[in-house]
């Protein structure tokens, strides 16, 4: 390299053998996807949005973190700019164009910063959240990489491409570019590469069409193995999202299981799936799951995931409360309960290794229908005195009101007494299932048995075909997913709407006039199965301000909302923590000095209503509704 001339055809050289070594790292990786099962996965849509999917969708989860957003927008596009500039240059009128050479280093440039800025959240200290190991030589590789570039460029910018502080640093920049282009297999790289096949190959689409896609999908009873027991029963495009984890931990920080100190940590629970399929992987090096337990067991795509001595403990399946909190947070669009379902799947049909709290439930939801065993008439106890009509098959009403498995318990009759009257005083033509009522089957299904849930889907699905009604309401938003989400997929398709929505929409035509509770201070606590798997945030709250209240919200609220610890079957898998997930919720709303939780889901009454020395009432929508309406007389 004696001139101006081979350094710009070495430079651009570099570059090229960058691509070639990570396209080289990308396909050693993916034979290990190749592992996983068959997956249908609309190519041609999907290359097609993915700019937008990484633009828009990623880059709007990504800018929760403000200085996450501009480190990663000035890193990756100084590096890709840069990248892309330099490779051009092969290109004999580029290469000896002397301007254009400017230009590259003002990408270069750009990118230095960023990698300042990536090594300034890991030195002198790392932020608790993030992974080290091979994660702190990143900021070094992209900085040499940038350096390196950055002078090179500007020498051959100037004509002075043939000193010996042009080779150092050309020499800089092949070190970092190349240590990078090596890491796309198993180091922090990795990403990037698995990161965008991942936005394209993405197991729910729907994400990305301004939709929930939440539902989990049918499982085949007929499968020679039931849910996942090993890497292998996943298939491929979801190993390949595994492979997409950044282990920034921002799933890690939401998680309330984590937060309780129960023996589950997102991030974790996601590297493990990668190195159970990777013999090779680097160790973790992140936070563990609390407790201390350190069973790595064995590694490969036939390796079983799941056992008191394998990477995952079936004690950090059961504390999964299902609420989605790290699905919301993954920068990188992640599904972490999907994951979590699977495998409770393959130990709930395939080995009967349900938490021994939840043998109780689960074979009362086989045998009866309902998951404390009570007789299906005594659903409706609650409605003494009020005359609640039922309706019968080939009965017509405008309104079937779904009561769900709230109705059995003695403080949520209350609410649902409540939403009766408000009904009955707005003129509703409504009517209830009565004994025909089984449960939806959201307990059996988040618990992995999958045969449970479809038969109660099924039976539920005939008993609605035989009524006539215009749509459904109700007050229980695990009833609401099951219903609206999930049922479709065995023929059962309804307009399913939660009571909030129903009571905002008499109160909006005027069949329901509240007065003002203005002396109430409120803060509202959104149930995970209304807010994140339905996206419903905003009619609870018109509600509460057409009452009046002075509202007030949690540092945690709407989507990204702590969960009250009463999903996924939780409650009943029973798995012990340092804390209560409840009473993290209610230290939270204590700190809104609101004398009321307003609340709009059974689970998350019965959760937050069981903490002791709680300083705030706990009151459905529905209630503070009533008492506005008779208020307003």
């Amino acid at each position: 390299m004696t001139g101006p001339v081979s350094l710009t055809t070495v430079f651009p050289g570099l570059v090229w053998a960058m691509a070639i070594l990570a396209l080289v790292q990308i396909f050693r990786r993916a034979a290990l996807w190749r592992a996983g099962a068959a997956a249908s996965v609309p190519w041609f849509s999907g290359l097609a949005s993915l700019p937008r999917r990484y633009l828009v969708d990623v880059h709007h989860v990504v800018a929760r973190d403000g200085y996450a957003s501009r480190m990663h927008a000035v890193v990756a596009g100084g590096m890709l700019a840069a990248s892309l500039l330099t490779a051009l240059a092969i290109l004999p009128p580029l290469g000896g164009f002397r301007p254009y050479w400017g230009v590259v280093a003002l990408a270069f440039g750009v990118m230095a910063a960023g990698s300042l800025m990536v090594g300034a959240r890991r030195y002198p200290v790392k932020k608790p959240r993030l992974s080290a190991g091979r994660f702190q030589v990143l900021p070094v590789l992209l900085l040499a990489y940038a350096l390196g570039g950055t002078v090179t460029a500007l020498l051959l910018a100037f004509g002075v491409g043939d000193t010996g502080l042009a080779l150092v640093a050309a020499a800089l920049a092949a070190a970092g570019g190349l240590g990078l282009a090596f890491e796309v297999r198993h180091g922090p790289m990795r990403h990037a590469a698995a990161g965008a096949l991942h936005l394209v190959a993405h197991p729910r689409p729907g994400r990305f069409e301004g939709r929930p896609d939440t539902a989990l999908q049918p499982l085949d009873l007929d499968a020679p193995r039931l849910g996942a027991e090993m890497p292998a029963d996943f298939t491929w495009n979801r190993l390949l999202s595994y492979d997409a984890c950044v282990s920034c931990g921002r799933c890690e920080i939401a998680c309330p299981a984590f937060a309780a100190g129960q023996p589950l940590n997102p991030k974790k629970l996601i590297q493990d799936l990668v190195a159970g399929l990777s013999p090779a992987e680097p160790a973790y090096a992140g936070a563990p799951y609390p407790g201390g337990r350190d069973a790595m067991g064995g590694r490969g795509a036939l390796i079983e995931l799941v056992g008191p001595e394998a990477r995952i403990h079936p004690d950090t399946l059961w504390s999964c409360t299902t609420c989605r909190a790290c699905v919301e947070e993954c920068p990188m669009m992640i599904e972490h309960v999907d994951a979590v379902v699977a495998l409770r799947r393959n130990q709930t049909l395939e080995l009967g290794a349900l938490p021994e709290k939840a043998v109780g439930p689960v074979t009362e939801l086989r045998q009866t229908g309902e998951a404390g065993g009570r007789p299906l008439a005594a659903r409706t106890d609650f409605a003494a005195g009020l005359d609640l009509p039922v309706l019968e098959p080939r009965g017509r009403a405008d309104v079937l009101l779904w009561l769900g498995e709230g109705a059995y318990d003695l403080r949520y009759g209350r609410s649902l007494r409540a939403l009766v009257r408000l009904l009955r005083q707005a003129g509703v033509d409504f009517a209830v299932l009565g004994p025909d009522e089984r449960d939806t089957g959201d307990l059996a299904r988040r618990l992995g048995d999958e045969a449970t849930f479809q038969a109660l889907a099924k039976a539920n699905i005939a008993t609605l075909a035989a009524r006539d009604f215009g749509r459904i309401v109700t007050a229980d938003p695990h009833a609401l997913h099951a219903l609206r989400n999930e049922y479709p997929a065995f023929g059962g398709h309804y307009a399913v709407m939660h009571h909030t929505a129903f009571l905002l929409e008499l109160i909006q035509a005027g069949r329901l006039t509240p007065g003002r509770l203005t002396d109430c201070s409120v803060t509202y606590h959104d149930p995970c199965y209304l807010a994140r798997y339905n996206g419903e945030t905003e009619a609870p709250r018109a509600l509460l301000d057409a009452i009046g209240v002075s509202r007030v919200e949690m540092a945690r609220s709407g989507r990204r909302a702590m969960c009250c610890g009463g999903g996924g079957g939780a409650p009943v898998s029973d798995v012990p923590g340092e804390r209560r997930i409840p009473d993290l919720r209610m230290a939270q709303a204590a700190e809104t000095g609101a004398g009321i939780v307003a609340v709009a889901c059974p689970s998350c009454t019965a959760m937050l209503e069981g903490v002791p020395d709680r300083k705030a009432e706990i009151r459905d929508i529905a209630e503070l509704l009533l008492q506005a309406v008779e208020a307003g007389r």
